[in-house]
């Protein structure tokens, strides 16, 4: 049983500046996986932190938590155009990930924001909340990954059709990212390969997307993709961010150089994001058994 006590010393760690980040990382992880009103007030209260990474995350795993007690501060923060790019876009995203309908038209008013990657994420959380209207009692997702993804996979099962339908910019966002995730889902190194590929098409927040699924898929052959996605410093920030983020979870040697060379990088996300991604690297490379490991932290050892 977790008490209210290991909640707020947890979410103190989350929302302390003077913390490594990679200590905030694991705190954040480990809110998200207790849940409940408590865990997200914490989260919530980290979105004044200047690190847009961090704020990124926030929102990421509110979305997660698919708790509709979340949704005014993912609304405030969507709302908010003070807040950086990447920030406002994951808080759209998570919105669709909650899955209530009741942010169906906010989301289509933003579906035509200004800044390119919030309207296409809103267009896509407003594709994904229709789609479970069509589908009612499907999930989303489905498949060997626990997250709740943007788009649910496409059925068709075949690599080489499946990258047709990712790399075919003719075709609606909504429909490359249900064949994106279904290549995850295949999974294997062709379908790694396939995906690395888009991760030199599309916008900026479909490069991003391909990064974060390379990330979840664990597959050493998009290794020197994303690593020369990384070092391309002309790149958007986002997308280097969540190539960074890739190599971590994939934790190979030429991960660990990739990360080194990028973490002095003149981008804050980007020299934070290889921070993180170190830490995760030394955790995939280690026994641990846990990454969000907050709980552990503060209770001895039995």
């Amino acid at each position: 049983m977790v008490t209210e006590q290991e909640v707020e010393a947890i979410g103190k760690t989350l929302v302390d500046p003077k913390e490594p980040l990679q200590a905030r990382f694991r705190a954040l992880f480990t809110l998200r996986g207790l849940g409940g009103p408590h865990a997200i007030a914490w989260i919530s209260r980290a979105f004044e932190d200047s690190s847009a990474l961090l704020k990124h995350e926030l929102a990421y795993c509110l979305g997660q938590m698919q708790d509709s007690r979340a949704i005014p501060v993912l609304v405030d923060v969507l709302c908010d155009t003070s807040q950086e790019p990447m920030v406002r876009h994951e808080a759209g995203e998570a919105l669709g990930a909650i899955g209530n309908p009741e942010v169906l038209d906010l989301l289509k008013q933003y579906s035509t924001d200004p800044v390119v990657e919030v309207a296409e994420t809103c267009q896509l959380a407003v594709g994904r909340l229709e789609w479970l209207q069509q589908h009612p009692g499907e999930v989303g997702s489905t498949g060997p990954y626990l997250s709740v993804d943007p788009a649910p996979p496409a059925a068709e099962q075949d690599v080489g059709r499946l990258r047709e339908a990712l790399l075919d910019e003719a075709r609606p966002l909504f429909e490359r990212y249900r064949a994106m995730f279904a290549l995850r889902n295949v999974g294997g190194e062709e379908a790694a390969l396939a995906l690395a590929e888009g991760l030199r098409c599309g916008s900026a927040l479909f490069r991003h997307e391909v990064g974060y699924v390379l990330g979840q898929l664990q597959h050493e052959a998009a290794v020197g993709e994303l690593a020369a996605t990384l070092a391309r410093t002309n790149e958007s920030a986002m997308v280097r961010h969540e190539c960074a983020e890739a190599l971590g979870a994939i934790a190979r040697p030429a991960c660990l150089a990739a990360l080194r060379e990028h973490v002095t990088d003149a981008e804050r996300v980007v020299r934070e994001s290889c921070e993180v991604a170190l830490d995760m690297y030394e955790h995939e490379r280690s026994l641990d058994f846990q990454y969000a490991n907050g709980l552990e932290r503060l209770r001895p050892p039995p």
